[in-house]
């Protein structure tokens, strides 16, 4: 009698105390994740990847001459990848990076009126052509756009020209997102163009994002621009079209060790590094145009990663997005960082493709009170993911 009331009390009495263990453990876990929730509240987050449209761009059939080959081809047929986004008429235009099968890349233009459901242009809208900005396009194309505008009309194209063993930052403008005009290197009339022919790409523009419209801001009297892959460096313009590389003041030393092609320009000022242990340990690069808020400017940017001395959960060459934020008053000034990625590959269109364990973000806008972001998988589509705005 005895025994058979000892047994359930006992039991009775472990079910409580684990039950007090696991709330206690379930208490702390919600605390540390508030805690963190706090300490990254100015980022935005978090960033749903939409699965039921994504990927929301393919390759494609279009057909075009090329004006250098004189000859028909299929400019998408290989992949698309690396898109900017532009809000215009309430409707979203999406400029890409598209490749045709022998790997040269050209900028096609697609259409949508909801975000997610794209009409595509038949022809590409930029590419390399028989003009003064062939040697440094051809033949490996017109890549990976970025689009501001300056809030009277024209719109500024940021975009990486590479001639098969150099990548420069290119500009080009518009006003009707179709037909444009190259204007070469950002860095033509800096020292003599003393970085027209460095490795450079990636030219994320400080920019003020209102109802919809990505509208490059100045700051302390000059538009400011993220820029470069390894490292993240800064320069200022008075145009938006020619560009001055910040550089560090004497005595000042880099953050890091350089390496790679931060070698090359060993005096510019890095605004954000690499970070041993990290998911961005190998090479962080500008994403989208950059954010300025009250609560200062937030870069999304893109990085790489190498296990052996950077995350050990990512595979080798994975990239992710992660998000920083500088002061609204100093670009180059670093006030907080993510500790760990927003968004990595994770589906089968993201982790196999042209390159394997890829989402490179690079298109954002406001649409409809929630942010859209584009971004490329595996060097092949492209995908999409929203955050609603607060």
């Amino acid at each position: 009698m005895k025994l058979n009331f000892i047994i359930p009390l006992a039991i009775a009495t472990s079910l409580t105390i684990g039950g007090c263990k696991s709330d206690q453990k379930n208490a702390a876990a919600a605390k540390a994740d508030s805690i963190k929730n706090a300490a990254n509240s100015w980022a935005i987050l978090p960033f749903t990847k939409i699965d039921s449209v994504n990927p929301v761009l393919g390759p494609g059939r279009g057909k075009f001459i090329d004006p250098i080959l004189r000859a028909q081809l299929q400019w998408e047929a290989r992949d698309v990848f690396n898109p900017a986004i532009v809000n215009r008429g309430n409707k979203i235009w999406m400029l890409y990076r598209a490749q045709d099968k022998i790997g040269t890349s050209r900028i096609g233009l697609a259409v949508s009126t909801d975000a997610v459901h794209f009409v595509r242009k038949p022809t590409p809208v930029l590419y390399p052509d028989k003009d003064d900005f062939k040697k440094l396009e051809w033949t490996g194309g017109c890549e990976d756009p970025r689009v501001v505008e300056d809030g009277k009309g024209t719109y500024y194209m940021t975009y990486t020209a590479f001639d098969g063993k150099v990548a420069r930052l290119l500009v080009a403008t518009s006003t009707d997102l179709i037909q444009w005009k190259k204007y070469g290197s950002v860095f033509a009339k800096t020292d003599s163009g003393k970085y027209a022919d460095k490795w450079s790409k990636s030219g994320s523009i400080i920019s003020t994002y209102k109802n919809g419209r990505v509208v490059a801001t100045k700051i302390n009297g000059k538009y400011w621009m993220y820029w470069g892959d390894t490292q993240i460096w800064t320069a200022t313009s008075e145009d938006l079209i020619n560009w001055t590389p910040i550089k560090m003041e004497p005595g000042e030393k880099p953050p890091v060790k350089l390496r790679a092609e931060a070698l090359n320009t060993p005096e510019l000022k890095i605004a954000l590094s690499t970070r041993e242990g990290k998911f961005d340990s190998d090479l962080v690069e500008s994403g989208p145009p950059a954010i300025l808020m009250d609560k200062g400017i937030i870069l999304i940017y893109n990085s790489r990663n190498v296990p052996s001395f950077g995350d050990k959960s990512l595979t080798e060459g994975t990239y992710a997005a992660g998000q920083a934020l500088f002061d609204k008053n100093d670009p180059t000034k670093l006030i907080k960082r993510l500790d760990t990625y927003f968004m990595k590959p994770e589906k089968p269109y993201e982790i196999s493709g042209q390159v394997n364990q890829v989402c490179f973000v690079e298109g954002l806008t406001i649409f409809e009170n929630k942010w859209y972001l584009y971004y490329g998988t595996a060097d092949s589509k492209i995908a999409v993911a929203v955050s609603p705005v607060k």
